[in-house]
Formats: structure tokens, C-alpha cells, sequence
């Protein structure tokens, strides 16, 4: 699990496809301090697993899912992405429970300077858009944000100066893609109403056609 507090702006230094896979090096300092074969850190957003390590990289394993829902697929050598390590037990929890999940991209549609951060607005699909809600939460490329507005194929964010000058988000351009994980809440919530909702039988009126415990 992750909070969408980007820790470290990393280097992609190898990308090599295997089969419908790849493995991912990255170069990480911060990263990897503490890290152990097998530990979980979040690459723009996508949860991969420590594989092999050195001083300041790592290497992960991707899979086909992973490729197909986000924009590793497009990623080239030297890209910068953010880095976030899991969350320990008992850390503060700054932004909003992220878990490495992608639930798809969007492009980045329009940037608006506002007289005191920037405003960016994205695409939003017809299958992500019910799992979005003005000010409820978003991770976009990792990093945990606020929705400041929404429509029916966009929402839209407003980036502080730190989130700018410590993510990605800062260098993105109209066009480019991005990865997004909608709440966690927001998708129990919807798999809940998709099942019925609080229209099924309790357990104990299940178990003999009476209340029980």
C-alpha cells in the first residue's frame, strides 16, 4: 500500500520486453534505502516488486496487465518517473490509500494558469467516470490529488508548487498520458451497488428462514 506522496524522482535506465512482459531497471537512491528482494515500490503509479538491486537502482518484473493498463508500455530509456516505497505501519498518512493498481490512462487535455497554481485537465473514460467525484481523491502517476472539478469525460486537478516542481506532473505537456487509480472506496462501493446493494438476505434469516446470530 502507498499514499500518493511521491518520495523521489527516479530514472528509467533499462526496458526489456520478454515475451508479453518486461523487466524494469530504475535508478533510485532514495528508492532503494531499505529495500530488500521483494519489497513493493510504486513506479508512476504502478506497484512493482524489487527483483535485483544495487546502490542507488532496482530492477522489476512487469506484467502483460501491468504493460497493457499504463503508459509502461510507452516508456523509454531515461524517462524520469516518481517513486514512492510502501508504506510502513504506523507512517502518517499524507495523502489517501493508493495501492499500485491501475485502472487505465488519460491524456492531459488542457493546462489553465490560475493566478496562484495550475490547473490540469484530463480525459476521463465512460468506465472510470462513476468512480470519480469532485473532491474526492485521485492518484495520478502515483501521486495522490484532490479533484477540484469533474465532468462527464474529464476531471480536472490544481497543482501546488511543490507538486510540480517534486513529480512528473511538472513537466507534462497537453497530450501526454497519464497513469490513473481511482479510490479505493469509490470501487467497493460501485462492486457493492453492482451486486445489490443492501438488497440481500442477512446470514442468519439464510441459514433456517429465521433471525438468528
Amino acid at each position: 500500500m502507498f499514499t500518493g506522496i511521491i518520495e523521489e524522482l527516479g530514472t528509467v535506465t533499462d526496458w526489456s520486453p520478454t515475451g508479453d512482459a518486461a523487466r524494469i531497471t530504475v535508478r533510485g537512491p532514495l528508492a532503494v534505502q531499505g529495500a530488500a528482494h521483494g519489497d513493493s515500490i510504486s513506479v508512476s503509479g504502478v506497484c512493482l516488486t524489487v527483483v535485483d538491486q544495487g546502490d542507488d537502482w532496482f530492477t522489476a518484473d512487469v506484467m502483460a496487465e501491468s504493460i497493457a493498463m499504463s503508459t509502461l508500455k510507452g516508456v523509454a530509456v531515461g524517462a524520469p518517473v516518481n517513486l514512492e516505497r510502501a508504506a510502513q505501519v504506523g507512517d502518517r498518512l499524507g495523502g489517501h490509500i493508493v495501492q499500485g493498481h491501475i485502472d487505465g490512462t488519460s491524456d492531459l487535455l488542457s493546462i489553465t494558469e490560475g493566478s496562484a497554481w495550475p490547473v490540469l485537465r484530463f480525459s476521463l473514460s465512460a468506465e472510470l467516470a462513476p468512480l470519480v467525484t469532485r473532491k474526492g481523491s485521485i492518484a495520478v502517476d502515483g501521486v495522490s490529488l484532490t479533484v477540484s472539478a469533474v465532468g462527464i469525460d474529464w476531471f480536472e486537478v490544481s497543482l501546488i508548487p511543490e507538486t510540480l516542481s517534486a513529480t512528473t506532473l511538472g513537466a507534462k505537456t497537453v497530450g501526454d498520458a497519464v497513469n490513473i487509480e481511482t479510490d479505493i472506496l469509490a470501487r467497493q462501493v460501485a462492486r457493492f451497488l453492482e451486486l445489490g446493494g443492501g438488497q440481500q438476505h442477512d446470514l442468519g434469516s439464510s441459514i433456517d428462514g429465521r433471525s438468528g446470530i
